[in-house]
């Protein structure tokens, strides 16, 4: 029997979307809903299903893993209300001690010097090798991780980060856990991939492509284990698109000229300096005296890089941005897209439908994103300002059909339903357990494991 005080509220979900009319499936849950707000209390039943706790495992090391994290978050609260309670955590920043709280540092020390992360990403890659690591880290660090895990007490763990996936499950091994507690792995790399993103333990293992999927069963995972969605992006990406007049007037964008992106991801990497110049000139007719396309320039963090861009005097319009929260608007008002080969920022582009031009890549994990785009026709690989730049300003005059059937391209590859794919496969993981009680989370007396 439920008592209500006042109507229930209409869903997290119904709200954010019924003035863009965007995404309409049904939702699914598996228990009925408590809710608790300003002048609203329902009290559901005595033995209706808890609040489930999901525990999102991260780091910084690039920005795509909290990212990835946020939309997973988002999608949760939009889909199934306060069915899940969801915390982001970097445990290993915070419970554990060097080298493991050092990553962020060291990863983007490393890949400033992109052969020395190379070197990194390659000789850590054979499973004899990143599997005694990990085992010497879980002798000195498991105790701490341990605490950290079972302060939030999870129904549910989600590694997004490669490292996520090893200690914590030998943590719930330890604490008799393992089939209590599902426990997935959402790989945030398009193609190539570390080995130590796969662990035969997880219950899922969600590939944003089938070249993922394929290795995850080449390095033994089982079919029933793997689903390919996509790669999970911000839910404000699967909105409606307002259209690219109405966005490029609320930008403040000139409403005629075409206009590119430029952008080197959150920390504004790659020769987006070299680059922006080069646009400046190719994008302006000397024949004509005016210009024929417009730039915008995320500068991300890099607060050096945007005050260089402001002090030059440009011949077109261009926007000078600095780190970003609404990337769909300035995608959605933009006709293409010049970037390094992220892979978030290459799922967000096919999404609204952007020919890419990938500039930069980062080597190893990103090294198959180029031939990702390339090989289904939605962009293509210049490492040269000047030649990027070129090929812009035709697309902007003499091929404009090959910008359109780019941007065709680019949406059949695009998978904005991943991230809601994701969380419904999780939410019937979770029902086809049945109701859920709480789990014990005793602290083990000792942990120490065999290397």
């Amino acid at each position: 029997m439920v008592m209500s005080v006042v109507s229930p509220r209409r869903s997290i979900r119904d709200t954010l979307f019924q003035s863009v009319g965007g995404y309409s499936g049904q939702q699914k849950k598996c228990s009925n809903e408590c809710y608790e707000e300003e002048g609203t209390v329902e009290l559901v039943q005595i033995g209706a299903e808890r609040t489930k706790n999901v525990l999102i495992l991260m780091s910084d090391t690039g920005g795509g893993h909290r990212a990835s994290a946020e939309a997973i978050r988002d999608a949760f609260r939009m889909e199934f209300g306060d069915d899940y309670r969801v915390v982001i955590k970097d445990v290993w920043k915070e419970y554990a001690g060097w080298p493991l709280n050092d990553m962020e540092r060291s990863y983007k020390f490393m890949v400033k010097y992109g052969q020395l992360w190379k070197v990194a990403f390659f000789s850590t890659s054979p499973r004899w090798i990143h599997c005694l690591y990990l085992a010497a880290m879980a002798n000195i660090y498991a105790k701490e991780v341990e605490a950290g895990l079972m302060e939030y007490k999870p129904d549910i763990i989600i590694s997004v980060h490669p490292l996520m996936q090893h200690i914590p499950l030998w943590v719930l091994k330890w604490q008799g856990l393992q089939k209590k507690v599902i426990f997935v792995t959402i790989i945030t790399d398009l193609n190539t991939c570390h080995p130590t993103w796969f662990h035969h333990g997880v219950t899922r293992c969600y590939c944003p492509s089938e070249e993922v999927a394929k290795r995850a069963l080449l390095d033994g995972l089982d079919s029933s284990q793997t689903r390919v969605f996509g790669l999970p992006i911000r839910p404000s990406f699967c909105r409606a698109i307002i259209s690219k007049d109405e966005l490029r007037e609320e930008l403040d964008m000139d409403l005629q000229l075409p206009a590119v992106l430029l952008m080197g991801g959150g920390e504004g990497m790659g020769p987006v300096k070299k680059t922006a110049k080069a646009l400046g000139e190719a994008l302006f007719s000397e024949e004509f005296g005016k210009p024929i396309g417009q730039i915008v320039i995320i500068c991300g963090r890099n607060k050096s890089l945007a005050s260089t861009l402001e002090s030059i005097k440009w011949k077109v319009p261009v926007k000078i941005r600095g780190f970003e929260t609404q990337m769909e608007k300035w995608m959605g008002a933009c006709d293409c897209i010049i970037t390094k080969a992220g892979p978030g920022t290459i799922a967000e582009a096919l999404i609204r439908g952007l020919p890419i031009i990938l500039n930069d890549f980062i080597p190893g994990q990103e090294v198959g994103n180029i031939p990702y785009v390339v090989d289904n026709g939605a962009g293509v690989f210049s490492n040269s300002p000047k030649k990027s730049a070129k090929l812009v300003a035709e697309w902007f005059s003499s091929k404009t059909e090959e910008l359109k059937k780019m941007s065709e391209n680019a949406l059949k590859l695009a998978q904005p339903e991943a991230v809601f794919n994701i969380v419904r496969d999780i939410n019937d993981l979770t029902c086809s357990r049945g109701p859920l009680t709480s789990i014990p989370y005793p602290l083990t007396s000792s942990f120490s494991y065999p290397i």
